[in-house]
């Protein structure tokens, strides 16, 4: 949309005003900053208004995206950006004194997810809106959303983000469309002469009141929603206690209620955690598809067509009882027969898988989750019971296999076997993931049918991590290659035509030095240490899982420390080692690792003989604006996860679009990274997937590696000696014992010595300045196939069938 800085400014004047009766120049910098996102948040409602309407007046499919999570991050700059009205406001605000970057510092980020499955999510929102695509995401407005993390004494404290106290600014609040969704109680059974009914009865009821954020897309006429559902009880206040004095007694229901959108993923290593996660899970969906449903069947008075109108997207197992809830709304509600409901819940219902962890392929207690949701449970027992005549025909007397396959099985309702029931289409995230999929966890289900699985390899938002985060390299594009690449990411190709350019590799190092610069005064400043923007950027960005090898990286920083000891004048070029990371709150071993890092930082950056070859900083509270902060500031992109493990990873993808070169296994994306960019611009190591799964198969035993490695030995000593400031027993024994389930369980031995030479190789490339920038070019150059617009894309045609 167009716009001029005196429009602007007369939009700002007149909500400023409205909303805090003074003129832009004597409100604070936050009254600025709400006033912006007011005048923003209308824009939005309108463009959604006609957006809305074209979709209804075309007849189009809506897609709906369930999701627990959607790390939004922040708001503001990422919608005056795709509205294309940035300058516009920047100019205004500049005239009266105002920086705007000032401005972007004030706004929390919407933490409303935990790491990647979250971000993904947000990716996509931007990528419907962009591509036009009707589209509406649904998920929980928590009021607390991950936490904020803090280091203190080494350890890892968390305390609640209350994101709310001024990013509610962006919600609307739809409190005429709440409804009820109901939990316990049981079910009345009976028949009449139009057949069977269910019924719950003496049930708990919570309401579900919708809230409207409004996601912009880049130079599009279309916005899309994201509806985040928060819990309220029916009954406000029980009068009757209040009047007997018995206050906490009178506000017990309503704090029943609302715990449910309190907080993102509370803590389930006890029963209390696990029936609020059931809880928050069937909250959300059936809030969700109860508006869906009855949406569709007020406009077209049937639910006949539903599948052809709309299709539902279950992101990840959390929202997998999308699959029992529509079925009794078809049911219960709208008097469809069971064949009839299971034809239409099938046509209608997609899955995306993330990830092959155990962990995240939910599993809930069978007794719980009866209780918890009766009707939802006698849905859930009778498509395990069909499922089971179906398989016995199939594998008949496999009972082992079955078993495998069950929705139900061992007192357990396991969620990702439900959605593989059901869904008509399954897909993973990688190329790799994908084939695993298919070869091992679901290849029971895969040689039933095949032709419902299928690949979708994740994708970034890249205007935002591109073209927001990093405006310098984005003007450097625009000069060398258009405009183009804005809106078709493949167009980043063209860029392959100045490799080797001397002039442009100069200006491309120039600008990653001035991110180092930027990103050095911030940690100065956070952390209190002085880093050398001259030092390779190594960074690893991610959720704190032993997976991911955070721990492999901090052992063979151990190692570096200890050359550089014994020999102070070891020709390698200075590297700056930063990590920004969370740990589940009840994670023991991620915070562990933590700890670990922070008092090899302190080590090392405290040693007048190592801190100027190498530093180690932790930077605390990681979230989608540091990272906007990191990633544009790195040279080297850590991904080095156990191969097969890895789902995807869009880091990855982040930090390759800003010329850093991935240092990484084959596992994941990278492996497609790799095949984009050729094995001359990737430091590849480690153990293959299929090599993984043949050492286990002979029997991985760590200490054969420890053996036969005596620099690694003197490693793994370091841990229990106490020459780090503390002792850390508890990771030795995770490495070396089965104290903690299987030593080494993610290979940090076996692929220890593979990963020092690596580095080795990436100190070497460096000092070739030439060829290092080489590299660069072509990672920014090849990375547009990782654009969620891609992704989306291929959504949208080989998954959901719409325009």
């Amino acid at each position: 949309m167009k716009m001029d800085k005196n429009t602007a400014l007369k939009l700002m004047e007149e909500h400023n005003k409205k909303y805090f009766g003074c003129s832009l120049k004597e409100a604070t910098k936050q009254q600025v900053y709400q006033t912006i996102c007011y005048v923003v948040k209308e824009l939005l409602i309108d463009k959604n208004m006609d957006f809305s309407k074209q979709e209804n007046d075309n007849g189009d499919k809506h897609i709906y995206y369930m999701s627990m999570e959607f790390l939004v991050g922040t708001s503001l700059h990422n919608n005056l950006y795709n509205l294309q009205v940035e300058d516009a406001f920047k100019s205004a605000l500049g005239g009266i004194g105002i920086d705007i970057e000032e401005i972007y510092e004030i706004e929390p980020d919407a933490g409303l997810g935990n790491g990647g499955l979250g971000r993904l999510a947000s990716c996509y929102m931007d990528s419907f809106t962009s591509l036009g695509i009707p589209a509406t995401g649904y998920s929980i407005r928590y009021e607390f959303g991950i936490f904020k993390q803090k280091i203190i004494d080494g350890w890892q404290m968390e305390f609640p983000d209350d994101w709310l106290n001024l990013g509610d600014v962006w919600l609307m609040a739809r409190t005429d469309e709440s409804v009820e969704v109901k939990f316990n109680g049981y079910v009345d059974e009976y028949t009449d002469e139009n057949g069977y009914h269910a019924q719950l009865k003496d049930y708990n009821s919570v309401i579900a009141v919708p809230y409207d954020m409004f996601i912009s897309g880049y130079d599009t006429k279309a916005v899309n929603k994201l509806v985040l559902w928060s819990a309220k009880s029916p009954k406000n206040l029980d009068m009757a206690a209040f009047s007997r004095g018995d206050y906490l007694k009178a506000l017990e229901e309503n704090n029943k209620a609302e715990v449910i959108s309190k907080i993102l993923y509370p803590a389930d290593d006890h029963m209390e955690g696990k029936i609020l996660r059931i809880r928050q899970q069937y909250f959300f969906v059936s809030a969700s598809l109860q508006t869906i449903v009855g949406k569709h069947h007020k406009k077209y008075g049937t639910l006949d067509n539903l599948a052809d109108k709309v299709s539902i997207h279950i992101n990840d197992t959390h929202p997998a009882l999308c699959v029992p809830e529509l079925m009794r709304l078809l049911m219960d509600d709208y008097n469809y027969g069971w064949d009839d409901a299971w034809e239409i819940t099938k046509k209608t219902l997609s899955y995306t898988n993330h990830t092959v962890m155990s962990e995240a392929l939910e599993k809930w207690s069978e007794n719980m989750f009866r209780d918890q949701l009766p009707r939802i449970y006698q849905i859930v027992a009778e498509i395990n019971r069909r499922l089971m005549i179906s398989l016995n025909e199939i594998y008949p007397g496999d009972f082992a296999k079955m078993d495998y396959m069950a929705v139900i099985a061992n007192g357990q309702i396991r969620m990702a076997n439900l959605c593989l029931a059901c869904c008509h289409t399954i897909n993973g995230v990688s190329k790799l993931h994908s084939e695993i999929l298919k070869n091992s966890i679901f290849n029971d289900y895969y040689n039933i049918d095949n032709s419902r699985f299928t690949n979708v390899t994740n994708g970034i938002a890249y205007r935002r991590w591109l073209c927001q985060s990093n405006p310098e390299l984005t003007a450097l594009l625009s000069e060398l290659i258009g405009d183009g690449f804005k809106k078709d990411s493949m167009e980043l190709e063209k860029l392959l035509k100045y490799h080797d350019d001397k002039e442009v590799l100069a200006k491309l190092k120039q600008i990653k030095y001035n991110n180092k610069v930027k990103l050095s005064k911030y940690i100065a400043s956070a952390n209190g240490v002085n880093i050398d923007p001259n030092s390779i950027f190594d960074i690893q960005i991610k959720r704190l899982h032993e997976y991911k090898r955070q721990l492999l990286n901090v052992l063979q920083i151990m190692h570096m420390y200890r050359m550089i000891k014994e020999n102070p004048k070891l020709d390698i070029p200075p590297r700056t080692f930063i990590f920004a990371s969370k740990a589940s709150a009840g994670y023991f071993m991620a915070k562990q690792i933590i700890r670990l890092i922070v008092a090899l930082s302190n080590t090392i950056n405290s040693d007048p003989v190592v801190r100027d070859k190498i530093k180690v900083v932790f930077i605390e509270d990681y979230k989608v604006s540091l990272a906007e902060k990191i990633i544009p500031a790195a040279d080297i992109s850590e991904q080095i996860s156990i191969a097969g493990k890895e789902a995807s990873g869009t880091g990855n993808m982040k930090l390759m679009i800003n010329g850093a070169v991935t240092l990484g296994t084959l596992d994941g994306a990278n492996v497609e990274i790799s095949e984009q960019v050729g094995e001359d611009n990737i430091f590849l190591f480690g153990l293959k997937a299929h090599e993984v799964d043949e050492l286990w198969r002979r029997g991985y035993s760590p200490t054969d590696y420890l053996r036969a490695n005596a620099e690694l030995q003197a490693v793994v000593d370091m841990l229990t000696s106490n020459v780090l400031g503390a002792r850390f027993d508890d990771i030795a024994k995770s490495l070396l014992t089965n104290a903690y389930g299987v030593a080494d369980a993610y290979m940090c031995f076996a692929d220890f010595d593979s990963y020092c030479k690596a580095q080795e190789r990436v100190s070497e490339t460096y000092k070739d300045e030439r060829k290092f920038m080489n590299m660069s070019l072509t990672n920014i150059a090849k990375a547009g196939i990782f654009s969620s617009d891609r992704a989306i894309g291929e959504y949208a045609e080989n998954i959901w069938h719409c325009r």
